[in-house]
């Protein structure tokens, strides 16, 4: 059975079509839309994800949500070259993965809301700026582990730069300065030109363009 991925790809769901891409699944985007209600429709909820989110998979009838698990599950399930290579390594992407969701991806979501996505007039600049200044922390935790490396784990590109990257990412969208963090900068570079990254991001450009 091919793997279902349900979510526009104009949202998180891009994570998970970039691993699916550098794994070379075979899978069907079912394109769940947020923006139109249809992650809270009955049948969406009670099948696929009680929460109303997206992504979500079924994977022969493996049902599971949540981007970053996901992407850890099929790194697991599907090895090959994005394979961990060690249960330390296995753990340590699970560390960094979670970072990613506790450490930047609540400032960045912040400060996307408050620059781009609300109307003007709802806009918070205050709070913006108060969680630009925030992801300065994790933003030097990152650079500083990224010193003298090309991934995360050292020579090989891994699930959890995928997790981390795809995350992180979007500073560059809210206008964060990346200056005083070019190993970050760098790296968010080598991440997101990979063929997968590529491929994933055209989709989401072609369903923000349908969107607009």
């Amino acid at each position: 059975m091919t793997l279902k991925i349900y979510g526009t790809p104009a949202s998180r769901t891009f994570r998970t079509l970039w691993m699916a891409g550098e794994l070379g699944l075979k899978y069907e985007n079912i394109p769940v839309d947020f923006r139109k209600g249809e992650t809270r429709k009955p049948d969406y909820m009670n099948k696929i994800n009680p929460n109303g989110h997206i992504p979500s998979i079924d994977d022969d009838g493996f049902v599971m949500w949540e981007s970053l698990a996901i992407n850890l599950y099929l790194a697991k399930k599907h090895g090959g070259a994005m394979a961990l290579k060690s249960l330390e390594d296995e753990a340590r992407a699970i560390q960094w993965s979670m970072w990613a969701l506790t450490e930047a991806e609540p400032l960045i979501v912040s400060m996307l809301m408050n620059r781009i996505m609300l109307p003007e007039a709802q806009r918070d600049a205050a709070a913006a700026n108060k969680a630009s200044d925030a992801l300065k922390a994790p933003m030097t935790v990152l650079n500083n582990t990224l010193a003298g490396k090309q991934w995360l784990f050292g020579s090989q590109f891994s699930v959890a730069d995928l997790n981390v990257s795809s995350v992180v990412s979007t500073a560059r969208r809210v206008k964060f300065d990346l200056a005083p963090y070019p190993n970050v900068d760098q790296w968010l570079t080598r991440c997101l030109s990979r063929p997968a990254a590529q491929a994933a991001d055209k989709l989401r450009q072609t369903a923000m363009a349908q969107a607009a």
